[in-house]
């Protein structure tokens, strides 16, 4: 893990979509920043960019203006090591016929062994260090051998930010990874995520629409609306002191933001 200060600063991105006849300009003039080891939120309702955003920081999808620098360095063009993805559906993005501790060691064979599985114990190979990352994740080391539709939705969930580990990124974009969950199994994968952070120092950019886990995980927060960041800040101080329309409108939305997330010891998940 590299040391403190920026690890992320994007500055005026934009993309757009052009076919038959329309444009439709997805980002506009996005600046976001995310320091070393912060979960940063990224809220909006579905169709502001959002998820655009997340694509394009990934290497997923081509800017076609704008500057992303990590650790001060122009990223290149397509995927980057230091940045992953966790998508929404774990389901859809693993293959059904790998087993999950394949999957994972894949990674660890054509990237190499990241430097967050030095000294831990029996992470001599690929396959080894699978089963290291599965455990990382709260998953016992017999998930190892099981296939995506063994799995539930959370322990699917986990086995996507495994693989994403297996990269060794200092970043992590999560893009609406507990929106498909049940409230319970949503706390256990958003306290994991804090686990990580806080046991790899990896850091977060954690796209949601759900006000109330961003609350509950963010440490700063940026809202998107049409494409553009419209208010930023500390995320408690945004939620509780909102200063756009918009931001209002989406906490209005929230029947309760505060339903019952509360921090829980880590444990294996079902």
């Amino acid at each position: 893990m590299n040391g403190g200060g920026t690890l992320l600063k994007v500055t005026g991105l934009n993309v757009a979509y052009r076919g038959k006849g329309a444009t439709v300009h997805a980002v506009r003039g996005v600046d976001i920043d995310v320091d070393s080891a912060e979960i940063v939120g990224l809220a909006g309702e579905s169709g502001c960019g959002k998820t655009t955003l997340g694509s394009a920081l990934a290497g997923l999808v081509k800017p076609d203006s704008g500057t992303v620098l990590v650790r001060g360095e122009v990223r290149g063009s397509g995927p980057c090591r230091a940045i992953q993805m966790v998508f929404q559906d774990p389901h859809a993005s693993l293959n059904p016929r790998m087993t999950v501790g394949s999957a994972i060691a894949e990674v660890l064979r054509v990237r190499g062994m990241p430097p967050l599985l030095a000294g831990r114990g029996g992470a001599s190979g690929p396959d080894a260090g699978a089963e290291v990352l599965l455990d990382a994740v709260g998953l016992a080391r017999i998930h190892a051998g099981r296939y995506p539709h063994e799995l539930s939705g959370g322990q699917r969930q986990r086995v996507g930010l495994a693989r994403a580990l297996a990269a060794g990124p200092e970043l992590i974009i999560a893009d609406e990874p507990v929106s498909a969950l049940d409230v319970s199994v949503q706390v256990r994968v958003l306290n994991l995520m804090a686990d990580l952070r806080r046991e790899f120092g990896t850091a977060f950019l954690f796209i949601a629409h759900d006000l109330a886990v961003v609350s509950y995980l963010c440490d700063r927060l940026y809202v998107m609306y049409e494409g553009r960041v419209v208010e930023s800040g500390i995320a408690a101080h945004v939620l509780s002191e909102p200063a756009h329309p918009y931001t209002r409108a989406l906490l209005a939305a929230v029947p309760d933001i505060d339903r019952g997330l509360a921090r829980r010891p880590r444990e294996h998940a079902v």
